[in-house]
């Protein structure tokens, strides 16, 4: 279970035990800080905190604003300027010479558009989403701070938002962001005055297919289930192929690879693992998952032996492009000297992560650039409608 999904479970058992919710959402961060623009924490007022907004420093001054400053249930946003010199002693910061806004709402079930309902919404049917939240403004503009406009893969949206001008350029900007799937922090210039706004691209669970249910694939169910990734275990052992093996996953299939095809589903988002040690099974795999959309193909095992499947399906007449070739990974993982089934599953885990993120897996030490992305808070010029 990831971050997020744990302050979805969070929500819904402080929505049951009659607590008062709130949440905390990183919306915009300038210089170098710990977490970047979508970082969030759920807290109630028994105390309760789920996720992280920093290293440690600001969680417990952010419960405390919801303690002193949020009786009347309204949004607030708290702004955190760690640039200062005397940062570090007087207690914020870890010298991140950097600067984080954070808004901080109060949540309630009924309240609409509801990005809590919506963020689940897109985990339970699996699809992206994009949730664009005003936490600035200026002038006579007809916008609350904490108001959004909320994107659907169908491109319908839910909005809370009433001014005209600035509805007509964040439905262009959030179907961008659906686009790109890149989140950003924009500045609205309005005719009255202006809005800032954070876009927030939802990605769904992972879905990682594991093709082979030996002990190597425990820990690689394991170390995806910690991410928040949805695991699907395949197997033909019958003795092997059990929940019970796999408590965590959310589906293991028993089958044959004859009818594999048939029985796995495959998409654009789907990263597969190949690793049933059965050189059949891994040619009959391949010949599936080769032609498919999957986003990312491992295969365990020498590069020697990896090149001796690629030649048998030559000769059964199977061809594959280089665009299919460029998805396909083996021997799996990242070069960090794995021998036991732990480590390698933390090498194929490193790898499938670089892999998602668009990153090489080298040490950080060698990046000339910044570690994270980076949200630019581009200036907006609308028109009157």
């Amino acid at each position: 279970m990831n971050e997020l999904q744990a302050i979805l479970e969070g929500f819904q058992s402080s929505q049951k035990n009659g607590e008062i919710t709130f949440l905390a959402t990183v919306v915009k961060t300038q210089g170098s800080t710990y977490r970047r623009p979508g970082a969030k924490m759920l807290m109630t007022d028994t105390g309760r905190m789920i996720g992280t907004i920093s290293a440690g420093c600001l969680e417990n001054d952010v419960f405390e604003h919801t303690q002193q400053r949020m009786s009347d249930g309204e949004p607030i946003v708290v702004t955190y300027d760690n640039t200062a010199s005397e940062d570090i002693l007087w207690g914020f910061g870890l010298g991140c010479n950097g600067t984080v806004q954070v808004l901080i709402e109060r949540l309630e079930k009924e309240n609409l558009p509801n990005a809590i309902a919506f963020t689940q919404e897109c985990f339970n049917q699996k699809h992206l989403g994009i949730i664009a939240t005003v936490f600035a403004f200026e002038g006579e503009v007809d916008v609350k701070l904490g108001s959004r406009l909320l994107l659907y893969p169908d491109g319908k949206t839910i909005a809370d938002i009433k001014d005209p001008n600035l509805i007509q350029s964040l439905q262009v900007d959030t179907q961008a962001a659906f686009t790109n799937q890149k989140s950003s922090v924009k500045n609205y210039q309005l005719p009255l005055g202006s809005a800032e706004v954070f876009i927030e691209v939802i990605q769904p669970p992972t879905p990682l297919v594991i093709f082979g249910a030996g002990y190597d694939a425990i820990p690689v169910a394991q170390f995806a289930q910690a991410l928040g990734w949805d695991v699907t275990v395949v197997d033909c052992r019958a003795n092997e192929a059990t929940k019970a093996r796999f408590p965590i996953a959310c589906d293991v299939i028993l089958t044959r690879r004859e009818i594999l095809q048939k029985q796995v589903f495959i998409d654009v988002n789907t990263v597969a693992v190949v690793m049933t040690h059965n050189y059949l099974d891994d040619l009959e795999i391949l010949k599936t998952l080769l032609p498919s959309p999957a986003r990312y193909i491992g295969v365990l095992g020498p590069k020697a032996r990896t090149e001796r499947l690629l030649e048998d399906l030559g000769s059964q007449g199977i061809d594959y492009t280089t665009e299919q070739l460029t998805r396909l990974h083996g021997p799996i993982g990242i070069d960090i000297g794995a021998d036991t089934p732990e480590e390698i599953a933390i090498a194929i885990i490193a790898e499938i992560q670089a892999v998602l993120t668009n990153r090489n897996g080298d040490f950080l030490r060698n990046r000339n650039q910044p570690i994270h992305q980076c949200y630019e808070s581009n200036s907006n010029l609308l028109l009157t409608t």
